[in-house]
């Protein structure tokens, strides 16, 4: 048992039974003879009292010694036991948001069982959702992103040191070759580009890293812009110091958050080295004043830089916020079985607001009108077509809300008959408009939209592909409420 968790509990027992007798610090160090400050140092786990100090206490208090040494805790702190016990705190990244971990036991122990009520809600919501460490662990790393707007300032500036120091160019797009030949020469790498080829059960792995003899397997079958990023990635862990790291990717699971918070610093790095943010920057300013708007020209910005469309939609929830204010956004990926009914929302992230749609775990079916889906169906109904781009506004119907959503479609290249979509969305707003001089009224068509079937009021809706049950259902309520209501009213 470690001592920290035995001085823990022994500090919890006895606030509960000093507050129990209504005794105050102070009162209480009055009776003892042992002073305040000592014993808040004991209430909150930091010292564990000598024999002596413990035999006074049972004695003023009226309370066994067996009683106050006891691991064992009455029902009102047993949770709390559970919890420290379980090592749920050591998982929660608390630093992250400048929580401790003792002022944290403190909100729990000042009221034991509302807490503990809430702890087991949160416990069982995570059970009936399937709630697993990893999803715990990216939920965190997704508030993180959030509370800085997505955008880390260190992250950028060892980019551009990086660049700078390897003669990097960083006006031209980066070759993966380039990147090939610093990982062999400059850390002592050995890419074996067939190893991984050999193992069919292995085909949505697109590389190993095997840390004994630095060996980084890597598919074959990747294209340059997927070879380029998994090359940065491994130079950002080298050039970094990054210790603590995945060896696979995509990765299969996290064995702590340091792991995942690594793998986003490394892939921020990549994205950051790929596309410059300089770069990008001055090419969005010149797409935004345009007075028409030309698909064509965001599809040449793209095709600049050695990347696939998720890599630059989401380098966009970096630069979007910090250098053009563009700060209520979101950034989605869908992913879709050919020929099934499920469209499955595997990437999120919502900068300032929480905005419409959420990850589904409630077997609802999400608006078919939503321009996401709508690149996929367009991608799927030509067996030829590699990709396929969509923009279009979203109005949602039980909001005032309205997005510029763009969105682009491929099929995954490691999973047969998988597609996927990425978009970014874009509140409707006076700076927006301000920002984008091609965004008049009529530029893009509207549509109104929903979050699922299950609970949408759109009528005549072609695309439904569910009754909204749980619209319905909530509507019944209201007439039974009223209905009560009613009958309340005349009998007062």
């Amino acid at each position: 048992m470690e001592e920290e968790y035995i001085r823990l509990v022994f500090g919890l027992k006895l606030k509960q039974i000093r507050t129990d007798k209504n005794l105050s610090l102070f009162g209480l160090a009055k009776l003892t003879g042992l002073s305040k400050s000592y014993l808040n140092e004991i209430e909150k786990g930091k010292k564990y009292p000598k024999t002596d100090k413990i035999v006074i206490l049972s004695e003023k208090l009226e309370v066994p010694y067996d009683h106050l040494v006891s691991l064992k805790l009455d029902k009102n702190l047993a949770p709390i036991g559970e919890i420290l016990q379980s090592k749920i705190l050591k998982e929660i990244p608390l630093e992250l948001f400048g929580i401790k971990e003792n002022n944290l036991i403190d909100i729990v122990a000042n009221a034991p069982a509302k807490v503990n009520a809430f702890i087991s809600t949160i416990i069982k919501i995570s059970q009936n959702y399937n709630l697993t460490k990893e999803s715990f662990f990216l939920a965190s790393l997704r508030s993180y992103q959030e509370a800085h707007n997505n955008y880390f300032e260190d992250i950028e500036n060892n980019a551009v040191a990086f660049a700078k120091a390897y003669h990097i160019n960083l006006e031209n797009p980066i070759k993966y070759k380039d990147l090939e030949d610093i990982l062999i020469e400059e850390y002592g790498y050995t890419i074996n580009k067939e190893e991984l080829s050999k193992h069919q059960k292995l085909s949505e792995l697109r590389n190993i890293f095997i840390p004994k003899n630095k060996t980084l397997l890597i598919y074959n079958n990747i294209n340059e812009a997927q070879k380029t990023f998994i090359y940065a990635k491994e130079i950002a862990y080298n050039y970094l110091n990054i210790e603590n790291r995945l060896y696979t990717f995509p990765w299969i699971k996290f064995e702590s958050f340091d792991q995942v918070l690594n793998n986003f610093i490394a892939s921020y790095f990549a994205g950051a080295l790929i596309i410059p943010k300089d770069n990008i920057t001055k090419k969005l300013t010149h797409l935004f004043s345009q007075q028409e708007w030309q698909p064509i020209q965001l599809h040449k910005i793209i095709k600049s830089f050695n990347c696939s469309d998720e890599t630059f939609y989401q380098r966009l929830t970096n630069i979007l916020p910090k250098f053009f204010n563009i700060k209520n956004l979101f950034f989605l990926r869908f992913t879709h079985k050919e020929n099934s009914p499920i469209f499955k929302l595997t990437k999120e992230l919502h900068i300032t607001q929480q905005q419409a749609p959420h990850a589904n775990r409630n077997n609802e079916h999400y608006c078919r009108r939503w321009v996401s889906l709508k690149t996929i169906n367009n991608l799927e109904e030509v067996s030829e077509k590699k990709s396929a781009y969509g923009i279009q506004i979203s109005s949602y119907e039980n909001s005032k809300n309205e997005y510029l959503v763009l969105s682009a479609a491929t099929s995954d290249p490691f999973k047969e008959k998988i597609n996927r979509s990425v978009s970014l969305g874009m509140l409707l707003s006076p700076h927006l408009k301000k920002k984008l001089q091609f965004l008049k009224e009529d530029t893009f068509k509207k549509k109104t939209v929903g979050v699922t079937c299950e609970s949408c009021n759109i009528q005549n809706c072609k695309e439904r592909v569910a009754e909204p049950r749980v619209l319905n259902k909530e509507l019944r309520n209201k007439e039974i409420e009223k209905a009560v209501e009613n009958i309340i009213q005349s009998y007062s």
